[in-house]
């Protein structure tokens, strides 16, 4: 994170996660994420990306607030376990409850594409309260569809969907890009409707 600070600057959310796997985490791994959070505060970073679930596959309320609260006052942005939850509609509200201050969703789905329905429900559902960061699958061949299918504000897309790991050729990521970057435009910034475009 100190190195990456050293040489980017745009805005870099710290990816919080121990593992690989589910995301209901022992009292150790909870222990070191909560390092971590602070490391990503300490070293400058603009935001923590994290999700915890319960055994029963809810959101961990307690101990997401507790991390958000070490988080502060950077924003936190609870990640697509909110997608491995057995009711998204009640894990929204609990996402609420944590004070994070964004979910990242697919609607449920393996893709955003194939999520538009839901996450449009929970577009609205949100309202005001928090933020939905709509992504999985989102490439420059679907993004309209699902902008305009969602009502979405804010859009992820690590482009795997179209150029697989390992990525070796930077040229063509960058190509990527541009081309997510085009579809955006045609949706100008309107105060109170605002898109994220980076």
């Amino acid at each position: 994170m100190r190195a990456a600070r050293a040489e980017i600057h745009i805005a870099i959310f710290a990816m919080i996660r121990p593992r690989g796997r589910d995301f209901f985490y022992s009292a150790e791994e909870f222990a070191g994420m909560a390092r971590d959070v602070a490391q990503a505060r300490n070293y400058g970073m603009d935001g923590a990306v994290f999700g915890l679930l319960g055994a029963d596959r809810r959101v961990d309320v307690e101990r997401t607030r507790a991390l958000v609260k070490l988080a502060e006052p950077l924003p936190v942005t609870f990640h697509r376990a909110f997608d491995d939850t057995p009711d998204l509609r009640a894990a929204l509200e609990d996402v609420v409850a944590s004070g994070a201050a964004k979910i990242l969703t697919s609607g449920g789905m393996p893709s955003a594409e194939q999520g538009v329905s839901t996450i449009s429900k929970l577009v609205a559902a949100a309202g005001k309260r928090i933020g939905i960061l709509v992504g999985g699958g989102i490439n420059a061949a679907n993004l309209e569809r699902v902008l305009q299918g969602t009502r979405g504000r804010e859009f992820h897309s690590g482009l795997s969907s179209t150029l697989p790991y390992p990525r070796t050729d930077c040229a063509a990521f960058e190509t990527e890009v541009r081309k997510l970057a085009e579809v955006l435009k045609k949706y100008p910034l309107e105060t109170g409707n605002m898109r994220e475009r980076a």
